[in-house]
């Protein structure tokens, strides 16, 4: 398992926020939701996204854009045009005023907007947790980004047009795993453009070395890893994969490992009902005992407040 499939593994969409919006010229929507990634895939149209700082974008019709939360941005087909609905935190919609926009906007299954048949169709999606692992990804991003559709075709915009006005049966997990695959197609793609400024640990998995040891400890991190062992898989002396690790990934081999061993429990702790016991020892801790007072120096909770604020 490569690093980037190791970050998107543990974490995936649940319940997710999805839309198609359908506008005519002026529009424009201020995004308040702190959200800690949105999606914007443009199907018809143009589209400006504007951040309070920062450099805007403009979107063509099967351009993709990225969001990083939490921090504010405008959506519109022009940057000066005035915002006519705020969304908030949890998918609500209001008047820039904060009265209610209540329904008033809507046009059926996931659609919303001024007319179906507006000049402009844009499919969004919004994670709405920030999960651990996810975090450690999210944070290698920059605020905002997008793939132009000269360089990056999205092959999943056909099948996201008809999803997204199903209601059938366990569609919201049709939409969940639909978001997941545009992301991770997204992500591949954008990483391997040369200004996506690529995280040390994304680049340092070019390296024959330190590309080894990572993903030695990403496909197994149970496993009671030490430098010599590490060196010894990697067939070098012991110092070259502690010094060349630390140089090329910002922190050294056993820091790396303690941090994606913990990343690895706080999802387990918010997605299943294992005990606290059991996800220690898939982690790589001997007891629960030993994973808590890791889990408490590094978040600064139990693990089960994490569980509890998960929830």
């Amino acid at each position: 398992m490569d690093a980037l499939s190791g970050l998107l593994e543990g974490s995936r969409a649940r319940g997710v926020f999805m839309v198609r919006s359908c506008f005519d010229p002026p529009w424009a929507l201020r995004i308040e939701d702190r959200a800690p990634l949105t999606v914007m895939l443009m199907v018809r149209g143009e589209a400006c996204v504007t951040p309070d700082t920062g450099e805007r974008i403009r979107l063509r019709a099967g351009d993709l854009a990225m969001a990083r939360g939490p921090d504010p941005y405008t959506c519109g087909d022009a940057p000066g045009t005035p915002p006519q609905a705020l969304i908030l935190p949890g998918g609500e919609c209001s008047h820039p005023d904060g009265t209610s926009l209540k329904g008033s906007m809507d046009l059926g299954v996931r659609t919303w907007g001024d007319r179906l048949d507006g000049s402009t169709v844009m499919l969004i999606g919004t994670y709405l947790m920030r999960g651990e692992i996810n975090g450690r990804l999210l944070d290698a991003l920059p605020p905002l980004l997008s793939l132009p559709s000269e360089v990056w075709e999205c092959p999943l915009t056909p099948l996201l047009m008809e999803e997204i006005v199903r209601d059938e049966p366990a569609q919201e997990v049709v939409l969940d795993r639909l978001l997941d695959l545009l992301v991770i197609a997204a992500l591949r793609a954008w990483f391997s453009r040369p200004e996506a400024e690529a995280p040390a640990w994304y680049r340092a998995l070019a390296d024959p070395v330190v590309g080894r040891v990572l993903r030695l400890l990403q496909d197994d991190p149970a496993h009671p890893w030490t430098v010599a062992a590490l060196a010894a898989k990697a067939a070098v002396s012991r110092a070259a994969p502690a010094r060349r690790f630390t140089d090329l990934v910002g922190e050294p081999p056993m820091s790396h490992l303690t941090a994606w061993r913990l990343a690895l429990a706080a999802d387990r702790l918010r997605d299943t009902d294992d005990t606290i016991a059991a996800i220690a020892r898939d982690v790589g801790y001997g007891s629960a005992f030993a994973l808590s007072s890791a889990f408490k120096r590094v978040y600064g909770v139990s693990p089960q407040e994490h569980r509890t604020r998960s929830a």
